[in-house]
């Protein structure tokens, strides 16, 4: 009986695969990355704090091409929280820099792939150099149909849902919503993630195993994996072997299979 089973089951037709072992028909349409790690990475080495926040930047554009080349249509990078100005003063200055730094290399290329920049977060508490060099590359890219490479900057996700909240507060106040049809939907569309598909998987670098205020309303239902790699030595070997993991989960929602 057993040997007849396991003939059963190896006849079976096994999914294609591309050249990573991933099956294309089942890539996940959104990834969430909490970039973790850089300063640690930097520890470890014996350099600044800021050497480990510039070897992370570096990392950015080996994870976008890796993301586009698979697929994924939605990439969302989490780059500062609202948290993160307890910061040293000289640390914050750096990664502010760091958006400008990071474009003006890296804009032409995620061009030329077609690519469009969003920022979610509240980006009227920026410096004007970081707040204007962000808003120009979603200009220079909002007509790009490809891969949505979206990055968290200045982003809380509870300040997020309270912006959302108060403005329902407000849509129901002026008569613009009733109360019955304050519901998931209604919600979602006061996110700054409006538009855009809740993630599938979410990856976490450098072993820590939380949140950390990124994503909570829309990570309902999403997969995590994590690792104990620093986000600087985090590679596209290192992804792809996330998104295979997460192609070999059952996803049923609540529901059964």
């Amino acid at each position: 009986m057993l040997q007849r089973l396991k003939r059963l089951f190896s006849s079976q037709p096994q999914p294609e695969t591309d050249g990573h072992g991933i099956v294309p028909d089942a890539v996940p349409n959104h990834v969430a990355i909490i970039m973790d790690g850089n300063g640690r990475w930097a520890r470890k080495r014996g350099l600044p704090r800021i050497a480990g926040h510039r070897a992370g930047m570096n990392k950015v554009k080996e994870i976008s091409l890796a993301a586009d080349d698979i697929g994924i249509k939605v990439l969302t990078l989490y780059a500062f929280s609202t948290e993160n100005w307890k910061r040293p003063t000289e640390e914050v200055e750096f990664l502010m820099r760091l958006p400008e730094e990071w474009l003006a290399k890296e804009l032409d290329t995620l061009i030329a792939r077609n690519c469009q920049i969003r920022i979610i977060g509240e980006t009227e508490g920026l410096p004007s150099h970081t707040a204007r060099v962000v808003q120009d590359a979603e200009e220079k890219t909002k007509a790009n149909t490809g891969m949505i490479l979206n990055i968290a900057l200045n982003y809380g996700s509870r300040r997020e849902i309270v912006a959302a909240v108060k403005q329902i507060a407000q849509d129901v106040q002026e008569g613009r919503l009733s109360v019955d049809a304050i519901d998931d939907a209604a919600i979602a569309e006061r996110l700054l993630t409006r538009g855009l598909p809740d993630p599938d998987l979410l990856i976490r670098t450098s072993g820590e195993v939380r949140l950390s205020n990124f994503l909570l309303w829309q990570s309902a239902y999403t997969e995590f994996w994590f690792t104990d790699v620093f986000w600087p030595d985090f590679s596209r070997e290192h992804f792809f072997q996330a998104i295979r993991a997460f192609q070999g989960r059952g996803r049923r929602f609540g529901g059964l299979k």
